[in-house]
């Protein structure tokens, strides 16, 4: 982006803020929308109310009191974002991500922290953890993160002292990440989004119960799966009583019958040749992978479910590396649903840029409606750095005052860091830092060859480029 490109940003965030003005029922909370903002939009190296507070010259008790006392609609204004979503955004190949990821924080009164599992950090941490849905086109050349909710601990439903000092809703309790991210679909597509497809990481694809509500809800999905879940190949026989499918009327596969023992042994998969495909690019090379698909069955509540396509893919550099995916559309080109299948990094890509970039995990109130409100109000920062950075793309300019600023070049204005402050650390997503690919080429299928010449350290390169810039800010 040029300098003049960064100037013109100001009139434009206040033109996009207006769209959410009737959340606010008064003058001052519209106003204090546009400080926090601002302030998640700034080179402060943290993100939390009372920097951002000190940026805006008000007291620090103003934006605290903004995000846990002011009277403002929420759940209006996370519809909104969706809306607009909806009406400027809309793609027919619209993929909808779902994820979670861990904020570490200390100490037991911070609504819904728990020592758990924390991607963030790779370990059992003192952490809250979210669950968000982010939106991307087809091309991957747009994404926005249009959804978030805090996770309620199960132990935190046992607790009512700690719910009342952390001001935990009467009728929020502890529900399972896959029932909040079903809600969070449910949601969006009342809100007027539609997504062509829906995909997820194995421990959603795993849940019965999550892929079942996605096909009652009519909506696709290509999800990964874990090796071990049990199914078989070939339809199965219909049970005798009441269309129940019995364990002695599943066909005797020599494969066996979890996933990856079926992809390994069943002639039903193994007979079927590899196709390679070009799945993305990456700033070093392509990244290929070969696969193969069947139908697939399996039981649910005593009766059988499917037929599903069952796809079995492997990395041509590292065959040992293996994924499964599978998907409740069986009529649609194998391109077609493993370029689904390696959709889930806008999403890892959206969580990365709001906590290195908007700050977050930088939250330090303690009550569950602040908490869910700074989430809400990431998005919102997060999608007007998304559209801008998608319209930006589309200029033509000269770049040469302007570099990114991961490479380190000279300043414009305040668009690089001041002397003597250093940046902001980039935060990794759930599960550490992922690689982010380029827009991808819709995952053409190339010829039989052998792996492409590069070698085995340049696998799977990290992109160097990022979507939103930390050391871009923008004066109103």
């Amino acid at each position: 982006m040029t300098a003049d490109q960064i100037r013109s940003l100001g009139p434009a965030l206040s033109e996009y803020l207006d769209e959410f003005a009737d959340c606010f029922k008064s003058g001052d909370t519209r106003l204090h929308l546009k400080e926090y903002v601002r302030g998640q939009l700034s080179d402060l190296p943290r993100k939390s109310v009372e920097p951002m507070a000190r940026l805006a010259d008000v007291p620090p008790r103003t934006l605290q009191e903004f995000l846990s006392l002011s009277d403002w609609d929420q759940e209006l204004l996370r519809a909104r974002l969706q809306q607009l979503i909806a009406r400027d955004h809309a793609d027919p190949g619209a993929v909808g991500v779902v994820d979670e990821s861990g904020h570490p924080k200390k100490g037991r009164k911070t609504a819904c922290v728990q020592r758990q599992y924390c991607g963030t950090t790779g370990k059992i941490d003192n952490c809250v953890m979210t669950v968000h849905l982010a939106y991307a086109s087809g091309d991957g050349a747009f994404r926005a993160m249009i959804d978030s909710d805090l996770f309620l601990p199960e132990g935190w439903d046992n607790d009512p002292a700690r719910r009342r000092a952390a001001a935990v809703p009467d009728g929020v309790h502890y529900r399972p990440k896959y029932d909040i991210a079903l809600e969070q679909v449910r949601r969006a597509r009342a809100n007027g989004v539609r997504f062509a497809w829906v995909t997820a990481d194995e421990w959603y694809g795993s849940k019965g119960p999550f892929v079942t509500a996605l096909e009652r809800m009519g909506q696709p999905f290509v999800l990964e799966v874990r090796r071990d879940l049990l199914g078989w190949l070939g339809a199965p026989e219909p049970g005798r009583r009441g269309g129940v499918t019995r364990r002695d009327d599943r066909p005797r596969d020599g494969g066996g019958r979890t996933i990856g023992d079926l992809c390994a042994g069943s002639p039903a998969m193994t007979g079927r040749p590899w196709k390679r495909f070009h799945v993305k690019d990456t700033s070093k090379g392509p990244m290929v992978w070969e696969a193969r698909a069947a139908l697939w069955w399996t039981e649910r509540d005593g009766r059988s479910a499917g037929p599903y396509r069952l796809v079995v893919a492997r990395d041509v550099l590292d065959p040992s590396e293996v994924k499964y995916f599978l998907s409740d559309v069986t009529d649609v080109p194998l391109r077609v649903t493993l370029r689904v299948a390696f959709s889930r990094w806008p999403v890892e890509r959206c969580l990365e840029d709001e906590k290195g970039e908007l700050g977050l995990s930088h939250f330090e109130c303690r009550k569950y409606p602040a908490v869910l409100r700074h989430l809400l109000l990431t998005q919102v920062s997060h999608l007007f750095l998304a559209r801008q950075c998608r319209r930006l793309r589309g200029e033509k300019g000269r770049r040469d005052d302007l570099p990114s600023p991961r490479r380190g070049r000279g300043p414009v204005g305040r668009a690089a860091a001041r002397p003597g402050r250093p940046r902001p650390p980039r935060r990794a997503g759930r599960g550490g830092d992922p690689p982010h690919p380029g827009p991808q080429r819709g995952g053409r299928e190339v010829p039989r060859q052998g792996p492409p010449p590069q070698a085995a350290g340049d696998r799977h390169p990290r992109r160097a480029a990022h979507l939103l810039s930390p050391a871009v800010t923008v004066n109103w």
